[in-house]
């Protein structure tokens, strides 16, 4: 434990000298919070709905984060740590070279929990945004959340772990990440994309995290999210054996 806490805290100083889970996970939230709100402010999500566009939209904005984290940020450093030796001089070591991992995945977490807290305080603050129903719809709220966390960070562990270099890593976290944060309704809304946009959006997990964010946080029937919970639960475990099984830490 000693051993985690202490490299936790040097990776958290590196992460942060670094600048781009700062930028991409915390700035880049908070900033389509703040345009989505000055747009749309308090206007009704459609005509005749209960609540507004904001409302519709946090739970796509607090995703922002998971995936800069998991589908970029992962990959990206695993490959960089098996390139520079890192993961194999830990094998030689009492220390497992799976315990950096675990370090990141935490430090990622803390990135994504911290980025939704001040989505909503942003949100609540200046925009007037509350959250539909009580102590329920949170819980069912976070469990989504985490749960959409688990899938997002076993993708970015298998791409980083089978990747042959960093080259392909960085070209398959790109092609994975860039494509998720535009069209499946993190950063773009869903609802204005034309038919052709949302029908390409919906082969995205993503796409389907964030609606099942969407109908947890606007308490909205649960029975219409069985889909996106079996989905999202099954790219965990297949992408989590795959990573088990092929990879590569030199």
């Amino acid at each position: 434990m000693k051993a985690f806490n202490t490299m936790l805290k040097t990776e958290i100083k590196l992460s942060l000298r670094g600048m781009d889970m700062v930028i991409f996970a915390i700035c880049m939230p908070i900033a389509a919070t703040v345009i989505l709100g000055i747009i749309y402010g308090n206007k009704p999500a459609f005509e005749g709905a209960e609540y507004t566009f904001l409302a519709q939209s946090f739970g796509a904005l607090s995703t922002i984060a998971i995936a800069a984290g998991g589908v970029m940020g992962l990959p990206l450093l695993v490959s960089d740590y098996r390139h520079k030796k890192i993961l194999k001089r830990f094998k030689v070591t009492p220390v497992s070279p799976a315990l950096i991992l675990a370090v990141h995945v935490v430090i990622y977490m803390l990135y994504s929990v911290v980025s939704l807290v001040l989505v909503y305080i942003t949100a609540a603050l200046f925009f007037g945004f509350n959250m539909v129903g009580g102590l329920q719809t949170w819980i069912y709220f976070l469990g989504s959340y985490f749960l959409i966390m688990l899938s997002m960070f076993s993708i970015g562990i298998m791409v980083g772990g089978i990747a042959k270099n960093q080259k392909t890593a960085g070209i398959i976290a790109s092609v994975l990440y860039f494509p998720m944060l535009i069209f499946s309704g993190a950063t773009l809304p869903y609802e204005v994309m034309p038919m052709s946009l949302q029908r390409v959006a919906d082969v995205m997990p993503l796409t389907h995290g964030i609606k099942l964010l969407k109908a947890t946080s606007l308490g909205l029937p649960i029975d219409g999210v069985l889909f996106p919970i079996i989905l999202i639960v099954s790219i965990a475990v297949v992408c989590i054996i795959i990573s088990i099984r092929f990879f590569k830490w030199e």
